[in-house]
């Protein structure tokens, strides 16, 4: 009997920070969290390293990613 894996990909939307490092971006992800007791929203940011083998993207532009593993 063979078994299927859920394989869940993480697609990510964020603004390209830095650009400085060959072949890979610093990507500047903002997500909004509510406050459990007072109900305010604020934003939250994370950075993550994308690859980018052409060097295509500049700072300012807006880029989707999909997340992996490292290696």
């Amino acid at each position: 009997m063979s078994e299927t894996k859920n394989i869940i990909i993480r697609r990510m939307t964020g603004v390209v920070v830095s650009n400085k490092a060959d072949k890979t971006l610093k990507v500047r992800v903002d997500r909004l969290k509510m406050h459990p007791k007072y109900k305010k929203r604020y934003t939250v940011s994370k950075s993550y390293a994308v690859h980018d083998e052409r060097n295509q993207f500049q700072e300012g532009d807006v880029v989707e990613f999909v997340a992996s593993r490292p290696y």
